[in-house]
């Protein structure tokens, strides 16, 4: 079957199978940021914005991506550069394979909630499953980069 989708801005069609899913759609097309894990929706690490909201790419039929926008991170890098070096101070990215699904998952929460609390913070990224770090680091380095944009407003 065709679908038709906006991938990180670029308008695609392409033939997928009818029980082809999204990760392995947007692997075969050169978006290798969205990385396979746990195999049970778990772990975040699959993590993509489809019409700007995040969804497990390895829970998506590619199929039900037809006729919407869908964002990995190879899309966002701009957007993404602003914070991920606060992250990396606090040393949260220690082998760095959980970093994608954590950065989108950021990307998410900061566009819909841009003055987020850390309660807040931590039930956002709670799906994200990070085996090297106590999930501190990555908490630490968003409030870090929230408070960094704060003192340059008030500047």
């Amino acid at each position: 079957m065709e679908i038709r989708l906006t991938l990180n801005g670029k308008k695609l069609a392409a033939d997928v199978a009818a029980d082809e899913l999204l990760i392995d759609f947007l692997r075969a097309h050169g978006c290798l940021s969205v990385k396979r894990g746990c195999e049970s929706s778990n772990c975040g690490l699959c993590t993509v914005l489809m019409d700007e909201k995040p969804v497990l790419s390895c829970s998506v039929l590619a199929a039900r991506a037809n006729g919407k926008s869908v964002y990995t991170l190879e899309g966002l890098q701009a957007e993404a550069e602003d914070f991920v070096g606060f992250i990396a101070d606090q040393g949260a990215e220690q082998c760095g394979f959980c970093n994608p699904g954590f950065v989108m998952n950021t990307i998410a929460l900061l566009r819909e909630n841009p003055d987020p609390t850390d309660d807040e913070i931590r039930a956002f990224l709670a799906g994200n499953l990070c085996r090297c770090s106590g999930y501190e680091g990555q908490l630490r380095g968003i409030r870090a980069y929230l408070d960094s944009r704060k003192e340059a407003r008030n500047g």
